[in-house]
């Protein structure tokens, strides 16, 4: 069920002009779980072509800590 719910979510911000306005952190972690996954960075192309710079500690995550290094 978790598994469904990120996804509908993902769909939702992936759809929303505000995804690719400005994307910030809040907006991007999609779960709220503190992190963003390379799934949620997805809906954001600028983000995901740093994404494996930005992920310092190579977690597949990106904290608010590395996200603010954007």
């Amino acid at each position: 069920m978790k598994r469904i719910n990120k996804t509908l979510a993902l769909i939702a911000l992936a759809s929303s002009s505000a995804a690719f306005a400005g994307s910030d952190f809040n907006t991007l972690d999609v779960d709220g779980n503190g992190a963003i996954s390379q799934a949620e960075a997805s809906v954001d192309a600028k983000l995901m072509s740093m994404f494996s710079e930005l992920d310092t500690d190579q977690n597949d995550e990106l904290s608010k800590e590395e996200f603010s290094k954007a």
